[in-house]
């Protein structure tokens, strides 16, 4: 972390004993990134553990979803944009030249802002990934899979009786989920959510925020929202972003109530951002 800001390291151990009491998911270490000689991130380190919530909050530009992307390499897609440091899952660093990008991806779902679902059928939408990773053994295999990842994102009730149907045929928040489904049809280990709601009616928002409550039983579920609303509903852990460093990383209730560093008050009570 850069001490020429002002930005002090927090102890997760001092914050968070619960999570600290298991080993994380994602073990991120000394994180930069560039977009050619600019840089975007400066020295993160945080960790992320599984079945939690963690919320990465900020005023826009601040580099959260920056530092998103490089949870499951989608940087890796933009030109001239250079990641430095170790990300960690399951002992491995994710960074290294002999992990493939799409594998990881498998393992690290992503669902963006504004829904996307394939130009195919609500099923095809779903079997796609299994399909191409091998994941089932027919057509029955198959079927099972659609229907629990549907059923998983709270969707199977609503679409069973039209899985022919264009999955562009839904609502924005029915498209969502759709997205949700299809990340978890190929097993992933975490769950990687860039401001899922923006795009969507309140109605819909509250649908999808319950799904991630259901869902972090199952994964690690790392988010990043412009509305603190939802960061405190949502997560268990949040982390305030700002200039491109982590200024305040620790558990939600302690980040909003009583945050340590002044320009984390500063965000949350709206004097800037």
């Amino acid at each position: 972390m850069d001490t020429g800001q002002g930005t002090a390291m927090i102890d997760d151990s001092l914050t968070l004993p619960r999570a600290a009491e298991a080993a994380p998911r994602i073990d991120c270490r000394n994180i930069k990134v560039y977009y050619g000689q600019a840089q975007a991130i400066h020295d993160v380190s945080m960790t992320f553990p599984d079945r939690a919530v963690t919320a990465l909050i900020g005023p826009s530009g601040c580099g959260k979803s920056t530092f998103l992307r490089c949870l499951n390499r989608m940087n890796d897609t933009i030109e001239n944009c250079r990641v430095e440091g170790e990300i960690l899952m399951d002992g491995e660093n994710i960074n290294d030249a002999d992990i493939d990008p799409v594998l990881l991806r498998s393992r690290v779902g992503m669902v963006f802002q504004k829904p996307n679902p394939f130009p195919k059928s609500i099923y095809d939408n779903i079997a796609y990934g299994p399909r191409i990773h091998g994941l089932a053994n027919g057509r029955e295999d198959l079927d099972a899979i659609v229907e629990k990842s549907l059923r998983r994102a709270g969707l199977w009730e609503e679409v069973k009786d039209r899985l022919t149907a264009p999955g562009t045929s839904l609502s924005g928040g029915q498209q969502q989920r759709l997205c949700i489904a299809r990340a978890i049809a190929v097993q992933p280990e975490v769950i990687l959510m860039d401001e899922p709601c923006s795009a969507l009616d309140p109605i819909a928002t509250a649908r999808i925020e319950e799904l991630i409550d259901e869902l972090r039983n199952r994964y690690c579920i790392v988010i990043v929202t412009h509305s603190m609303q939802q960061a405190a509903r949502v997560s268990q852990r949040t982390a305030f972003f700002h200039l491109g460093h982590v200024v305040e990383l620790g558990d939600t209730n302690q980040i909003f109530t009583n945050p340590r560093e002044k320009r984390t008050e500063d965000y949350i009570t709206g004097r800037f951002g």
